[in-house]
């Protein structure tokens, strides 16, 4: 009833067709009845996009069992339960004996996780300061205050010691440290400035994404806080500012460009949450394959389109910096804070944009 075999990478496939008896059941209890695993450890793995239901990722724990249905479960290798120092490159901005400011490249991942066990940033920060960070963090995310996205580029801040982590995470809950981003969008926002305020939660087709939760009224809302339920989603704010535009969208007034350049501002730090706002008000982010809509770009073919086309040739990530980062030394009181400069992959992208 059971398939279990191993890849030539340590790599676990367990596989399981559904009978009469299993269907209605749930799938994560269901899955754990014959796959040798805890629920949690069920969970983690459909949450993670490792469970296939007919060679379709399930993406819900509380599925039902369908009759007949192949279920296959991926299990990656076992990996070490620390992550370990590597000696990887830091462009380090500010460092002290209490916190560290790092400007983070394109494609270095934040902190361990399915996909990504080693090469990261707490690899390199381990190597960098020994034993010195904050454990509040936990095993896998020592000293991480905040985080930034694997293709995303910019500042980020880590704590060193647990009283600096406290404080700075209380800065962040309190929406006080001042975070401004550039992104190289396509049209240009209607104002062209802004407050986008939306409720974000995880995609129900892709747990890998994150989309704005359809406005509910006040009525709505009134009877799931009486039910003691919070409204779906997360408040997520984007203050937005455009700066400057380049080329012009075709068939739209002569006031609206190809391309602009906009500066975005957090009050919240949510998952995705400018590629999501961005996309969500009709300027979505060069470059980003997942909320960019890119497909719908690639028939265009008029002179700017082309010029644009060519300028985005080998620029395979979302076009989104983190330029400044301000906030209150925990420790000394101090105000503290930093700009980074466009990194070469989007100064070379915003030449191009010249020839619009």
């Amino acid at each position: 009833m059971t398939d279990t075999s191993m890849t030539d990478t340590p790599i676990e496939i367990k596989q399981n067709v559904a009978s009469e008896d299993d269907a209605g059941k749930r799938l994560d209890k269901w899955l754990a009845e014959w796959a040798d695993l805890s629920r949690s450890r069920i969970k983690a793995l459909i949450l993670d996009g490792q469970v296939r239901a007919g060679g379709t990722p399930a993406v819900k724990p509380t599925t039902k069992i369908v009759e007949d249905m192949l279920y296959e479960i991926t299990v990656p290798a076992p990996v070490a339960a620390d992550p370990q120092p590597e000696d990887i490159p830091l462009d380090i901005v500010y460092e002290d004996a209490h916190l560290i400011v790092v400007n983070k490249p394109v494609g270095l991942t934040v902190h361990p996780a399915v996909g990504n066990w080693s090469g990261t940033l707490v690899n390199a920060l381990l190597y960098h300061c020994g034993d010195s960070l904050s454990g509040i963090g936990g095993v896998l995310r020592p000293g991480i205050v905040h985080r930034i996205d694997k293709n995303t580029t910019g500042l980020l801040v880590v704590a060193k010691d647990d009283k600096t982590h406290q404080g700075l995470s209380r800065q962040f809950a309190k929406h006080t440290v001042e975070r401004v981003y550039v992104c190289m969008t396509r049209g240009a926002p209607n104002p062209r400035a802004g407050r986008i305020e939306t409720r974000l939660a995880r995609s129900p087709h892709d747990r890998k994404k994150m989309g704005v939760v359809k406005k509910q009224d006040a009525r709505s809302i009134a009877y799931m806080q009486r039910m003691g339920k919070e409204p779906p989603g997360k408040i997520a704010i984007t203050n937005y500012e455009f700066i400057k535009g380049y080329g012009r969208m075709k068939g739209a007034s002569l006031s609206t460009p190809l391309v602009s350049i906009i500066e975005c501002r957090l009050e919240t730090g949510r998952t995705h949450q400018i590629r999501v706002h961005m996309a969500h008000i009709a300027c979505p982010i060069l470059g980003d394959s997942t909320y960019g809509k890119t497909g719908a770009f690639k028939t265009a073919n008029s002179e700017a389109e082309l010029i644009l086309r060519a300028g985005l040739d080998g620029f395979d990530r979302q076009a989104l910096h983190a330029k400044t980062l301000g906030f209150i030394h925990p420790i000394t009181g101090e105000d503290m804070s930093f700009d980074s400069d466009l990194p070469d992959d989007m100064q070379k992208l915003e030449a191009a944009l010249l020839a619009l």
